[in-house]
């Protein structure tokens, strides 16, 4: 796609540039739905495409092409995604064919949260990613990136209030003609988590403060026992026990242990309910928790294999998840691995850092003997409680 110059930069696809695709006439969409997201591709597995990112709900898209259940769109002149066709509904006509511009960056904090907004024309998309910085032995402060696309720059002024507590710095960078990226600064190293959405045409992101006392005492945890009602999960090679009767009880081991600690436990189910991934999604950002833990059994073709693992998806959530899994050893599993990028719906929020266990293999017998130990049970909780204090001693 060749070069346009200043005024028409922001919208070598917004506005009549279109990049090239199988569809002789691109449309317009808007997000619909409480969960829309982008994807990569249209490559699939069992716990669905490669996700981008989350979308607010009616976030204006430029669909350039058709495929059997997802629409490509053109996010910008060199970026691509693909996005589920009911998570957006067709508009009748197309924007006004003109140059997107930002307006200023407002920098604020109330009594809980931080904010960070920028003033756009339009509900354009975006995408949010963590940064982590290891100088000073992992004590610098970490970063929050957003990118949004089919804009181009005249942000002339950032206001930056003292009410704001998180958040160190804020500036912006125009990565390309159509791509505007705003960066936060933390002051701390650690993510505590943060929520992009809009307000109006202004893109608001929420920044989470890290708790004033970092004790079991003063936090709220999430813990999700895994699978429930229809969805049985794993089956066990030998017993044929259901992993999500045992997900659940070691999930209750784990509330008792947190409660003993002095913690405020949010259950996303307490007997055998069949729950979607997407109802625990939205309890969750309802419940907003400091954290939350997921508990699941493993399974595979090959019953050799077998131990325990610890999943995140977001690079600043890691340090949870190590915690967790370095206390989990001390049972004497065998180790699994720590996993990152998983794409597990309840590893998706950025509200809050979260983790998901995979405590044992159902399908290799060695393991599955060990489920099927109420004691176990306890230690497992036990263990996950101490990598927990564990992690808040390393943030402190």
């Amino acid at each position: 796609m060749k070069k346009v110059l200043a005024v028409g930069i922001a919208l070598c696809f917004w506005g009549a540039v279109v990049a090239q695709d199988s569809l002789r006439t691109p449309f317009w969409v808007r997000t619909k739905g409480a969960l829309p997201f982008l994807e990569y591709g249209v490559g699939d597995d069992r716990l669905g495409g490669a996700k981008m990112t989350y979308l607010d709900s009616n976030v204006l898209l430029k669909v350039v092409d058709s495929f059997a259940t997802d629409y490509k769109v053109q996010l910008a002149a060199n970026v691509t995604a693909y996005i589920d066709k009911k998570s957006v509904m067709k508009l009748a006509s197309a924007p006004p064919s003109k140059p997107w511009v930002s307006a200023s960056i407002l920098v604020n904090g109330d009594s809980a949260f931080d904010y960070a907004a920028i003033q756009l024309p339009e509900k354009l998309p975006y995408r949010s990613q963590q940064l982590i910085n290891q100088a000073n032995g992992g004590q610098a402060p970490s970063r929050i990136v957003v990118d949004i696309f089919g804009v181009a720059s005249n942000t002339n002024w950032i206001t930056q209030r003292s009410t704001a507590t998180a958040i160190a710095n804020t500036y912006y960078e125009q990565l390309s003609d159509d791509v505007l990226r705003m960066v936060i600064e933390l002051k701390q190293p650690t993510h505590w988590g943060y929520q992009v959405y809009y307000n109006g045409n202004r893109l608001t992101v929420k920044v989470k403060r890290q708790p004033p006392a970092l004790s079991l005492r003063k936090l709220r945890i999430a813990v999700d026992a895994g699978h429930g009602g229809s969805n049985s999960g794993a089956t066990g090679v030998a017993t044929g026990i259901k992993e999500k009767d045992y997900t659940l009880l070691m999930a209750k081991a784990l509330q008792l242990q947190l409660q003993k600690a002095g913690a405020t436990v949010i259950m996303t189910r307490e007997k055998d309910t069949a729950l979607s991934m997407e109802e625990r999604v939205l309890m969750l950002k309802q419940a907003d928790p400091h954290l939350l833990i997921s508990i699941h059994l493993n399974s595979s073709t090959k019953d050799s294999i077998k131990g325990v693992s610890t999943y995140y998806r977001y690079i600043g959530f890691r340090p949870l998840s190590q915690a967790i899994l370095k206390q989990m050893l001390t049972l004497g599993l065998a180790e699994f691995g720590n996993v990152g990028a998983f794409n597990f719906s309840l590893s998706g929020p950025t509200e809050y850092p979260n983790c998901l266990v995979e405590v044992a293999f159902l399908s290799n017998k060695e393991d599955e003997q060990r489920i099927l130990d109420t004691q176990f049970h306890k230690q497992v909780a036990k263990k996950i409680v101490a990598g927990i204090k564990d992690w808040l001693r390393e943030v402190d």
